[in-house]
This record gives structure tokens, C-alpha cells and sequence, in this order.
């Protein structure tokens, strides 16, 4: 009987400290949340893509617009405002999100004198369905114009200020991601 209470408390123990480990980094209840986030499109460099988001009625941060190849663009994104966002090693970042079936990227940025440099993973989006992307701290790559940066160095979880989110699959047309919210766990939970 005591192996048994035991075993149920070590679990109970175990699972309130999982849950403990998960942080929000980012939600989106509210309009004023979109005070946090801007746009960052082609036009910076002379493309024509049209990328905007906005809070919706479902409370989620809708980012969508129309990507376009011509004048040498091809990219669109979102970004939170810089701010110390705590991150720290052995952190696996988690975002709740429906796509459009296209591919992303989600981008993380720290403070560097590099132009266009961000640390990035990508991933695909399954068309109409919610789904919840969990990307380790370690697997992001550093890049600078959307090109791997080979003698960069590593990501240092501390100095993250801000996340985003990123289309540039060089496939005009329009496209829709929404995020329910960006959390941070210092586990992969099960799948």
C-alpha cells in the first residue's frame, strides 16, 4: 500500500512540475495585445507583398495578406516588439496555431548589429487545422537575409528579445496563419 501511495504521489508531484515548467510568453485575449506585435514586409527591400495582422474576434493574432515575387520580394512577417523575454536553455518554444497548408518560419531575434540576421526553424502548417508547433531552443539556425550563417554564434537563450513569424516559400498568393498563443516549456511534452 505504501509503494502504491508513493508511486501516486511521485506522480502527481512529477506532473505538477511539468506544468509548472510551461510559461506564456505571448497570448491574445485582447485588441490591445496587437500594441506588441508589428509587420515587417518586402517593401523594406522594394517587393510589393502585403503582409498585416490583427486581433480577431476568436482572440487569436491573425497574420495574412498576399505574397508576391515581383520587384525581388518574396517575403512577409510578424514580429513582437523587443523585450526581455526570459528564455533559457533546454527551453522548447510552443505555438498554437491554424495555417494554410503553406510553410513558415518562426524567427527569433536578438540584439545584433547584423542587418537582417534572426535565429530560424521552419515548419509546415496544415491547412484549416489547429495544431500545436514545438520547436527546441537549439534547433533554430542563425541567418541573414534568409541565408545560413555558418561561423555565427550560437543562440544564446538570454538574449532573445523577440519572436515571429515568417512566409517566404517564393509562392505568390495570399495566405492566412492565426496564433492562439506562444508559450515556453522546459520540456517536449508528449505529442
Amino acid at each position: 500500500m505504501y509503494r502504491i501511495f508513493l508511486t501516486v504521489s511521485l506522480i502527481v508531484l512529477l506532473g505538477s512540475t511539468l506544468l509548472a515548467e510551461d510559461r506564456v510568453l505571448f497570448e491574445f485575449a485582447t485588441p490591445a495585445a496587437s500594441r506588441d506585435w508589428q509587420t515587417v514586409n518586402d517593401g523594406v527591400m522594394g517587393g510589393v507583398s502585403d503582409g498585416r495582422f490583427k486581433i480577431n474576434e476568436g482572440k487569436t493574432l491573425e497574420f495574412s495578406g498576399a505574397l508576391s515575387l515581383e520587384n525581388n520580394g518574396g517575403f512577409a512577417s510578424v514580429r513582437s516588439r523587443p523585450k526581455k523575454l526570459g528564455l533559457e536553455t533546454g527551453d522548447v518554444l510552443i505555438a498554437r496555431l491554424r495555417g494554410d497548408g503553406r510553410d513558415y518560419t518562426l524567427n527569433l531575434y536578438v540584439p545584433r548589429p547584423l542587418t537582417a540576421f534572426s535565429y530560424r526553424a521552419s515548419f509546415k502548417t496544415i491547412a484549416g487545422e489547429w495544431e500545436d508547433v514545438r520547436i527546441p531552443l537549439d534547433m533554430f539556425v542563425a541567418t541573414s537575409f534568409g541565408r545560413i550563417v555558418p561561423n555565427a554564434a550560437p543562440l544564446n537563450p538570454s538574449e532573445i528579445t523577440s519572436v515571429g513569424f515568417l512566409l517566404s516559400d517564393k509562392k505568390a498568393g495570399s495566405f492566412k496563419l492565426e496564433v492562439e498563443w506562444i508559450k515556453t516549456s522546459k520540456i517536449e511534452a508528449p505529442k
